[in-house]
């Protein structure tokens, strides 16, 4: 694997005397900012519906988290749980776009905070229709806003002037047969933006029912236009923590960030617990380029 996991692991658990979070703890969103990590976590309690909690870090892997929830279901469309955020900062403001899950089905929201503690809700940005794994790109392309989201089972682009209205849905990649994404795809994190595109990770799943990570690259000026996107993945379910659990044999992704010249990959570990793995940028970037052929 290129992703080297941290001895660590896993960095949150379940809390059993914390109701909210006494039976799972997974895909969290991390920015840092300041010099200091932030991160939103879904956890789950005895009553199955997720919440959002919050931890901080000075190291991005050593933890301190709060006792409450900071984001909890407040709307019809939310009332079985909120899911999967994955944040990024525009100027002081960070954006969330997580997934609202209700009797309906799963769809896209967003909401803004300044503090990661109080936010301000807007809704469903993507109605009428299942989506869910959806991320902001963190500048606007050719004037638009950009955002990745999932329409079973590819990985689309979308495109907004005001991040409500959202048009020019296309899909960007597919699942692949015969490989390790073969059944189905979504974004992982927020793009990183390099010199050479936009780097993206991924989570791919297979007919074994495997959930792995990858990672491609996409044009800075046009992301439709895939660069890289190597046929291997970069993490697949290996430990006793990642292979059981929750849901066995997953691991995902919802936030990777740069620190100095390693990427830090955050990832949830068989819907059950949380974990990080590190990659030189450097080396990810020689991956992508030895695999631009396939």
């Amino acid at each position: 694997m290129l992703l080297k996991r941290y001895p660590g692991n896993p960095i949150l658990k379940p809390v059993p005397h914390h109701d909210w979070e006494s039976l799972t703890l997974f895909n969290a969103a991390v920015v840092q900012t300041n010099g200091v990590f932030h991160m939103l976590y879904r956890a789950q309690g005895s009553d199955r519906i997720s919440r959002l909690g919050y931890a901080v870090s000075r190291d991005g892997f050593a933890w301190m988290r709060l006792d409450q929830p900071v984001f909890e279901p407040e709307s019809d469309f939310e009332a079985w749980g909120v899911e999967d955020p994955r944040i990024t900062q525009i100027g002081d403001t960070f954006y969330m776009f997580y997934t609202g899950y209700a009797e309906q089905g799963t769809r896209v929201c967003m909401a803004t905070t300044k503090n990661f503690i109080t936010w301000e809700r807007h809704g469903i940005v993507l109605p009428g229709y299942d989506d869910k794994d959806a991320a902001l790109f963190p500048e606007k392309i050719r004037g638009r806003y950009c955002l990745f989201h999932r329409i079973p089972d590819d990985i689309w682009l979308a495109y907004s002037d005001d991040l409500r209205t959202w048009t020019d849905h296309h899909v960007i990649m597919e699942p692949r047969v015969g490989l390790w994404d073969s059944v189905r795809v979504g974004i992982a994190s927020p793009p990183i933006k390099t010199e050479s595109g936009w780097l993206i990770l991924y989570h791919g799943y297979n007919e074994a029912k495997h959930y792995a990570l990858g990672v491609a690259l996409l044009a800075l000026d046009d992301p439709s236009h895939v660069l890289s996107r190597p046929a291997v993945p970069v993490l697949t379910p290996l430990t006793p923590w990642e292979k059981r659990g929750d849901v066995p044999n997953v691991v995902f992704s919802d936030a990777a960030i740069v620190v100095k010249d390693q990427v830090y990959v955050y990832y949830g570990a068989g819907d059950h617990v949380l974990a990080v793995a590190t990659c030189g940028m450097q080396e990810l970037m020689d991956f992508l380029q030895r695999h631009k052929e396939e």
